[in-house]
């Protein structure tokens, strides 16, 4: 992390420079009223009143350490805040560097993460997280999210799921059996607490209780959705397809189906298609990999597919779909096959 620890007198400068020595795996910079230059692999930096320093500090560093009194900070940091997605961490501690508060951004800005840092390494330090989830260790959707680098739609419906959760409440999780798993073995999973509704078993999904879908596409509505990031594109293409009716087809697949295109980290297809120009063209274009299969590698897929003409001509159960399957990371088909003139898309993760 990149991290600003700022202090207003020498008591406090003091107690950066003990702080130094257990931050040293972060870039810090020590902004205070007496030193400028480099020490113990930091950078001090002289600053006249802390309203200087608030701007900069808040759009440049991922997490600001007050070394000050609680109050003062409130007041610095209050025309800055914005929401929970993107202000920074906020950690105040005091000078005989015993006791830290993560103030704000406790989970999505890592403040309680880096205070748990410093309360490992510090003998005697003590960690006031006030964070609900952390205090009576329940799962948090959005340290979730956090740890697999997945995105957040609809953040403000998270108060909603959590208090559920909190409460001793269920919540309904709407998602696909790879992240079903992912969540029994995330910290603070308790089973009481979850209905799980696969896609094809909606005919489940209750309206009484929150609920959260962990799903790559956006859906429209307004509910906590947790989007995994690393979405692989099958592509089949008729001969000689080139490569703009290709990068239209997949405009167009993302817009029906509510992705993005920086999600997608991959492309794949069936070996037959390794020479086509428009093809190798479009990933080099987009600076993605693009991984081919050959007939025992779709041919050993047990899943079932939509029907294709790859079965008539190539013998195989399709293209799009299971090239797709094969080269995504949590081996879950997630979006069939949708056929644009010449060109066939499918989506896995």
């Amino acid at each position: 992390m990149k991290i600003a620890i700022a202090t207003i007198n020498n008591p406090s400068l003091e107690a950066a420079k003990r702080l130094l020595p257990y931050l040293r795996e972060h870039e810090c910079h020590v902004f205070n009223k007496a030193q400028e230059g480099k020490e113990d692999g930091a950078s001090f930096h002289i600053f006249a009143k802390v309203d200087d320093i608030m701007p900069t500090a808040w759009a440049e560093f991922d997490a600001i350490i007050f070394l000050m009194a609680t109050g003062a900070v409130i007041r610095k940091i209050a025309p800055h805040l914005k929401d929970k997605a993107t202000d920074p961490a906020v950690l105040i501690m005091t000078l005989d560097l015993k006791r830290v508060i993560p103030l704000l951004s406790g989970h999505l800005g890592g403040a309680n993460e880096l205070a748990n840092e410093l309360t490992n390494k510090i003998d005697g330090c003590v960690n006031f997280v006030t964070t609900a989830s952390d205090q009576i260790k329940v799962l948090a959707f959005d340290m979730f999210a956090k740890k697999y680098g997945y995105a957040i739609s609809n953040l403000k419906s998270l108060a909603e799921v959590s208090n559920a959760i909190i409460n001793k409440k269920q919540v309904q999780v709407i998602t696909y059996p790879p992240i079903v798993e992912q969540l029994k073995a995330f910290e603070g999973y308790k089973e009481e607490n979850f209905v799980f509704v696969l896609p094809d078993e909606l005919e489940k999904f209750r309206t009484d209780i929150p609920s959260v879908y962990i799903t790559p596409q956006k859906i429209p509505n307004n509910a906590l959705q947790i989007h995994p990031q690393e979405v692989v594109l099958g592509l089949g293409m008729n001969r000689n397809t080139p490569k703009e009716d290709i990068a239209n087809a997949v405009k167009r697949f993302c817009f029906e189906h509510g992705l993005k295109e920086s999600q997608i980290t991959k492309l794949a297809s069936f070996e037959a298609k390794s020479d086509e120009v428009g093809l190798l063209e479009y990933a080099k274009e987009k600076n993605l990999p693009l991984e081919f299969f050959n007939e025992d590698d779709i041919n050993a897929l047990t899943q079932d597919f939509s029907p294709s003409q790859a079965t008539k001509f190539f013998n195989i159960k399709g293209v799009a779909e299971p090239a797709s399957l094969l080269a995504s990371k949590n081996k879950t088909l997630f979006l069939s096959k949708r056929i644009y003139t010449a060109v066939t898309v499918a989506a896995s993760f």
